[in-house]
């Protein structure tokens, strides 16, 4: 049965990379039988909390070694934004799915320890395998339509996998797979930066002290002021508005009554302060993270109507208000596109420089996300072609 699925992933410190060359992933109940030295990167609250879950057959979930359909997920996310815990110091080990093969494993519809997920036998999951990657294969989730859940799908296998199945093992960047390639000798498969993995840009370059060029999500960016380019007929249809929409559905219903009241205008930016920060929208079990960091919204009208074209006079008048008033209301750190870019039509070519000539100004880290409508000329990248 072709599945189309590439591989199992199961996310780990990179302490705990030579016992898992040498023994396998290992169940928390193998792990204390043989008294393994691990570093564990979830917290006792989580660990207790998959012990009290059981499988159809009566076994906690402790007797099984579980593996994520896709690691891109709240978890590795929650792991990722542990204080203690450097990026560079996780790791993403992939299996190979013929682990599948199994008919001991469970499939879970969504994180094994939800209440929300079925814990679904062999047989059972694989029927359902079309509709539960739906789920795990999105690049983003909500709490809204429960797919924060649902994308933390997972694999259990009793007692252990063994390192023969390890197929690839995943990196924030290339200086991490130099690190284990010096200190794992017996490492004999592939290892692979993917920064995008990780909630990195895949590229970045400094124009100044203070602005940066970004390829990457924007979404899952740690600024703690995100800018949505918006209308202002309280209308997100498509492109970035549309995703904020259905990630962020409390920042979208404010937006309306914004546009309702006439509040919104070309030129004229509003800062939306959060009640609840973006870690408590993307992190598993925000609750127990050490520190929650808050986020703030900055809608920036491009255009009147939705309809219509940016408006670029409107993106540079909407720049000078916020050079004029960033500080006033509370901006510390910002994360923009490209304005008026892509769905508004406007080239690279005019407003790169635009933004750059404003948000040069700002004394606080800014980071412009590019367009991903298609490649930019290298030339119109420099220093020189966006500062001047």
């Amino acid at each position: 049965m072709d599945l189309g699925i590439n591989g199992l992933y199961y996310i780990t410190h990179i302490s705990n990379l030579a016992s898992i060359m040498k023994l396998g992933v290992l169940s928390h109940t193998q792990i204390d039988k043989n008294k393994v030295d691990t570093t564990r990167i979830y917290d006792n609250q989580i660990v207790e909390a998959r012990r009290e879950i059981h499988t159809p057959d009566g076994k906690s979930l402790w007797d099984f070694a579980n593996l994520y359909f896709n690691p891109r997920n709240p978890m590795l996310y929650r792991v990722l934004r542990e204080k203690p815990v450097k990026t560079s110091e996780i790791i993403v080990i992939a299996f190979n799915p013929v682990i599948l093969n199994n008919k001991k494993i469970y499939i879970t519809t969504g994180n094994a320890r939800s209440w929300q997920s079925e814990i679904l036998s062999r047989d059972e999951g694989l029927k359902r395998m079309k509709e539960i990657q739906k789920n795990f294969q999105l690049e983003w989730w909500s709490n809204e339509d429960g797919s924060k859940t649902k994308i933390m799908a997972e694999c259990l296998i009793p007692d252990r996998i063994p390192p023969e199945y390890i197929q690839g093992i995943y990196v924030l960047n290339h200086n991490v797979a130099l690190y284990i390639k010096k200190n794992y000798p017996t490492v004999n498969v592939e290892i692979i930066p993917e920064p995008h993995m990780f909630f990195q840009p895949a590229w970045r370059t400094a124009l100044s002290s203070n602005l940066s060029l970004v390829d990457g999500d924007m979404f899952f960016s740690q600024m703690q002021t995100l800018t949505i380019s918006v209308n202002c007929v309280g209308v997100m249809g498509k492109g970035l508005a549309s995703r904020a929409k259905y990630q962020f559905p409390g920042m979208y219903v404010k937006y309306q009554d914004l546009c309702k009241e006439k509040k919104l205008a070309l030129g004229k930016p509003y800062v939306l302060k959060k009640e609840y920060s973006l870690d408590e929208e993307l992190a598993e079990s925000p609750e127990s993270l050490r520190s929650v960091e808050e986020t703030q919204f900055l809608l920036f009208p491009t255009k009147n109507h939705w309809r219509q074209r940016s408006d670029i006079g409107g993106i540079e008048d909407g720049l000078k208000e916020l050079v004029k008033n960033y500080k006033r209301v509370g901006i510390e750190s910002l994360a923009t596109p490209a304005l008026g870019c892509g769905l508004g039509q406007l080239k690279w070519s005019d407003v790169g420089p635009l933004m750059g000539k404003y948000l040069s100004k700002l004394n606080i880290p800014v980071a412009i996300y590019l367009p991903r409508e298609g490649k930019i000329p290298d030339d119109q990248l420099t220093r020189k072609f966006l500062l001047g």
